[in-house]
Formats: structure tokens, sequence, C-alpha cells
């Protein structure tokens, strides 16, 4: 078997130095082009294949980014997901990436496991449970780090993520707008920033209202479509059922509407539902949901950006952003009913 080529094999061939060819691999633009080129092409023609981890053994830089991410099965992580690569990519960054799957020892173990990679910084959408003291332990390797779309309570850490609690007060003040008074919540999920900041989105926009808040309207769980259809119907069969609810998000709105079928009511007329998010099966439904829009793209590029702001000043100011939503009305919402059906024809 033939030995794997190596820098001085290229050098030979091309008549310079093995620090050229190094430099050449490396991509530097003190080399000139046609150096350049008849490098590659040695390189190419020799078999060479370049030992990437070896080089990071030699330099302090990297273009590795790690990416930890709670629930890539989501749409909507996986739209923000998509547009955080795409963002690094266009600045020839190399991204690895764990689907953490809510499990804070998973996400331990995969950011200590690409830290021997000498990775230049860290995209995280934190996982359930996640504290302060990652985000720490993160400062005191001096790995640069950007949390996406969660906060985690106490932690110093750069953030970017949607306006939550505004855009549910719109999505409730809209509800309110139309005549709805009992107005339930389903698929809350207060172990999660994400969830605590909707739900006081929804019960400022009661408040402001002068609507008490029931307890027994609003009801938690997993953001799924199997919880939506469960929690829409235990709102259902109550002695005074709600005529509408703010859901977590579109997947548990897609439940709530399933069960809604199931009582062969229908969403908008019979009762009104509003998701959160507005993935892209948001318009697809029958009728199309109404729901608080995220952009998602620019969710994932800002965050991209911030985190190579901060590889290359670690030491600058904490930055959080919070982007706008934008309430999408579509057919799902209409005025209360004058009669609550818990099923048609019956009262």
């Amino acid at each position: 078997m033939n030995p794997r080529p190596t820098l001085v094999d290229i050098a030979n061939a091309t008549g310079v130095s093995k620090a050229t060819v190094s430099l050449v691999l490396r991509n530097s633009p003190t080399i000139p082009k046609r150096t350049h080129e008849r490098v590659l092409e040695a390189a190419k023609n020799l078999g060479y294949v370049y030992n990437r981890g070896a080089a990071g053994l030699r330099s302090t830089e990297s273009r590795l980014i790690a990416m930890a991410v709670n629930d890539l099965i989501n749409p909507y992580f996986a739209e923000i997901v998509a547009a955080m690569e795409d963002a690094l990519t266009e600045q020839n960054r190399i991204v690895l990436m764990s689907n953490t799957a809510e499990s804070v020892a998973r996400q331990s173990a995969f950011v200590s496991a690409v830290r021997e990679y000498n990775v230049a910084g860290l995209l995280v959408v934190p996982a359930m449970g996640t504290d302060a003291a990652f985000v720490d332990l993160l400062r005191s390797w001096r790995l640069p780090c950007v949390m996406v779309s969660r906060s985690v309570p106490g932690a110093e850490v750069d953030l970017v993520q949607a306006n939550h609690r505004v855009g549910m007060i719109e999505a409730t003040r809209h509800l309110i707008e139309l005549g709805h008074r009992r107005i339930g919540m389903i698929g809350l999920n207060e172990n999660i920033s994400t969830g605590r900041e909707r739900f006081e989105g929804y019960r400022q926009a009661l408040f402001n209202a002068g609507i008490a808040l029931e307890p027994r309207l609003v009801l938690s769980g997993p953001a799924t479509r199997d919880t939506g259809m469960a929690h829409v119907l235990a709102l259902l069969d109550l002695p005074e059922p709600p005529t509408a609810v703010v859901c977590f998000n579109d997947v548990v709105a897609f439940g709530a509407m399933l069960g809604l079928r199931s009582r062969e009511l229908t969403p908008g007329q019979d009762f009104s539902v509003i998701g959160f998010d507005d993935i892209a099966e948001a318009t697809l439904w029958r009728p199309a949901l109404t729901t608080v829009a995220v952009a998602r793209q620019t969710v994932g590029r800002t965050a991209a950006q911030l985190l190579l702001r901060r590889i290359e000043a670690f030491d600058a100011p904490v930055e959080t952003v919070l982007l706008p939503t934008e309430l999408v009305i579509r057919d799902t919402t209409g005025a209360p009913p004058a009669r609550h059906p818990r099923r048609r024809g019956l009262v």
C-alpha cells in the first residue's frame, strides 16, 4: 500500500517550501494565486487529504461552531437551526450539532466533547432545566456562547429570542376584542422561559381587560397535538366552558382543532383558537390557523451574527436581542357563539 502523501511530497512536486504548502492548504491570502493553484493541483494529483484536526492543534483559530438544540423534531426549532447554519456557512464556518432532546446531561456531554475539538463558539437552544451554572462553566472555559429562543434564569450570556410576552398579549387581546370573556390557555410549560413569558402575556392581557384569571382554564402539558386535543376536550366538558383558547404553540393548536372536530365543532365559528410561532403548516389547515408569527429566519441569523461578534470580543458587554412578533389573523378566530355547544346541537 502506498504511504499517505505528506506536505513534503507536495513541496517536492511543486518546488516550494513545506511552509508555503501549509499556508496554501490553510487558504492564506499571502500566497500568490499561481502558486496557490499549483500547490492545490499537486495535492489533488497526489491524493493528499488535509488533516483539519491536526491543524487545529497547531492553531488557536477554529472554523468549527457547536450547536446544541433542545428538539430538532419541532419544526419551529428546525427552521431556526437551518437559518443559523446558513448564516454560519456563508462565513465559512462548519457546524457540529446535537439534538439534546431536552436532556441537560446530554447537552453537557456534547459541550464537553466539542470542547476537545477546539470549537470557536457555541449556539444553544437550552434544554429544559439548564441553569446558570452551565453558563458559568462555559465562561470559565472562555467559550463564546449565545442562547437562542430560550433564556436561562440568572445567566449572564448573550440571548436572541422573540418577544414571547408581547406576542401572547396581542393574541389574547385579539380574542377579547372579538367579545370573548372566558379564554383558556393550553399546552403551558412553565419549566421553560418561553412558557413562563407566554403565560405572563396571557395574564397581562386578561388583567388589562379587567378579566379575572381562572386557574382551571389554564392547562399544562407537553407541546404536542395529543396535548392540544386532550386539553380542549377537558375545557369543553367544564360546567362553564370557555369560548376560546390561546395555545402555547401551533402544534398544540392543531391538536385543539382536531379535538373540536371530534365534537363536530368548527374552529373560528363555534370556538376560537390561536396558535403561536406561525410554522408553515399553519396556513395549510382548514380553517387556516390564526397565530402569532415569530421571524424564525431572523432569530437564527441574528444569533449566528451575535456569536461571531462574541468570538471577536469575548469580554464585550452581554447583549439581549428581543425580536418583534406579529399577530396573523386567519380563520380560526371569530366572535363567540350566542350559545356555547359542547357538541353541535347540544347545550
